[in-house]
């Protein structure tokens, strides 16, 4: 299976269970020097609950750069402490919001402390590295090219294009110019794609192309083309330490949801209210066609190994919908 067909399996999952997969957890890896870096009316705040703090609420996190996210965690758990002092001074502790809201956030910690300790060591690296390799060696057999492209709503536009191109005008000015899709922004540049990623019509012109050449106007259901090849080469993945997070990520949603069937396999779970089992109903039978649509569409289309793969320019509409 794919790394994108897989992603499409598992993400619901994750997303379900609120886990923080996106990028580095750090909180719960060895932290060799766990020093403090505030004190808040003698509570000690140090760099494990700093990082915890952050996969929390990483998804909850303003457009920082990376160097500004530490000092703006670190504000945020001074600001919750003291609000928890003066909850506790004010008897808030005894109340019954405090418990039920306790006993939710118990259940949160005990799930999340399952999946770092239980969930997260089953993904090794040398199952990323399988994987890598797998879908690596796909790639290298994929014919990818890239092109530039015009687009107009008439084929006398196309051959007004095409005729001022003969004459030696620049490919790029004329696509900024008239081009009618996004890639207009790029000088037409579309970027590296496979056959299959794009209209049946314009993959057959472009792959039958040499590079440097032009096409003749090419009809779409978008409109008319004039299509140049930059480059042909075969598939490549980029670096494995370039890609080792998103395929780690991409595993531990099969993990999450391994896991997550064999526990609910084994335990009693059982929907009181009627209404609500059959909202429940139909919520599964919609996230089942969903999925089954997702998965036709990626089988006609071929797509695969997303992850490992360098991406450039504009498709645009061009581009098969996944």
């Amino acid at each position: 299976m794919s790394l994108s067909r897989t992603f499409l399996k598992y993400s619901a999952v994750a997303a379900v269970l609120g886990l923080s997969l996106a990028g580095p957890v750090l909180a719960q890896d060895a932290i060799k020097d766990d020093k403090v870096i505030a004190i808040v009316n003698g509570h000690e705040i140090k760099v494990s609950e700093v990082q915890m703090a952050t996969d929390d609420i990483i998804g909850q996190l303003p457009d920082l750069p990376p160097k500004l996210r530490f000092p703006f965690v670190v504000e945020y758990l001074i600001e919750r402490h003291l609000l928890a002092q003066y909850a506790v001074k004010e008897g808030i502790g005894d109340t019954e919001e405090y418990k039920r809201r306790l006993a939710l956030y118990q259940a949160k910690a005990l799930r999340d402390a399952y999946f770092f300790q239980k969930i997260r060591p089953m993904v090794t690296e040398e199952e990323m590295k399988a994987v890598y390799d797998e879908e690596s060696a796909k790639l290298q057999q994929t014919e990818r090219v890239r092109a530039r492209h015009i687009l107009v709503g008439t084929e006398q536009e196309a051959k007004d294009i095409l005729a001022r191109l003969q004459k030696g005008e620049k490919f790029e000015d004329l696509a900024k110019q008239f081009s009618l899709d996004g890639s207009k922004d790029y000088g037409g540049d579309l970027g590296y794609f496979t056959q299959p990623e794009m209209v049946p019509e314009f993959s057959k012109a472009t792959f039958a192309l040499k590079v440097g050449e032009t096409s003749q106007p090419v009809k779409t259901d978008f409109g008319w083309h004039i299509i140049r090849l930059e480059d042909r080469k075969q598939g490549a993945a980029q670096p494995f330490d370039q890609v080792k997070s998103a395929i780690r990520n991409v595993l531990l949603r099969k993990k999450v949801s391994e896991t997550m069937e064999k526990i609910r396999s084994a335990s009693k779970v059982e929907i009181v209210d009627e209404d609500l089992k059959k909202y429940a109903e139909d919520a599964a039978k919609a996230a089942k066609a969903f999925q089954e649509k997702q998965q036709k569409s990626l089988d006609q289309t071929g797509a695969g190994g997303d992850a490992l793969i360098e991406s450039t320019g504009g498709k645009g509409d061009l581009q098969i919908q996944q």
